[in-house]
């Protein structure tokens, strides 16, 4: 039963399609539709995280005992994404089409390396030792998360 791995993968393309719209606004030209979409991109990505090093990560650490594994790495390039997030929209305010579009490449290949190591490594792994009891009750308490 993948029920991790479902719920996050669905999570991180909710997060792509919005950072594609985003994208295609600032192209366009249109930056007050580009500031909202990124607004939403960000706290959607925002809240993932929180969801994994606030409950998932934990959860995965205390079942296995490793806590310099693979969630160390993924909380080091959360921060890695905060940094970029925080850049991209700085140039959104100044309405700098370039430097955006330019962070907007290197944050994609980041997350696309990122998405594909949780996906098909460490969400894996916690869909292989969380119990169903546990994952369910984790699901419940993720879908509950604001920033």
């Amino acid at each position: 039963m993948m029920v991790i791995t479902n719920y996050m993968r669905k999570e991180h393309r909710a997060c792509d399609e919005i950072f594609a719209d985003a994208e295609k606004s600032v192209i366009d030209g249109d930056f007050e539709k580009a500031e909202e979409q990124f607004l939403l991109f960000a706290n959607e990505t925002l809240k993932h995280f929180k969801k994994e090093d606030d409950e998932l990560f934990p959860l995965f650490e205390s079942i296995t005992g490793n806590t310099e594994g693979p969630t160390r790495v993924m909380r080091f390039e959360h921060e890695q994404v905060r940094g970029v997030i925080g850049k991209m929209a700085k140039s959104l305010e100044d309405k700098d089409k370039d430097a955006y579009l330019s962070l907007a490449e290197s944050l994609m290949i980041l997350l696309q390396q990122h998405n594909m190591k949780e996906e098909q490594m460490l969400y894996a792994m916690c869909d292989r030792v969380i119990p169903q009891d546990k994952k369910d009750e984790i699901l419940k308490v993720m879908d509950k998360i604001e920033l």
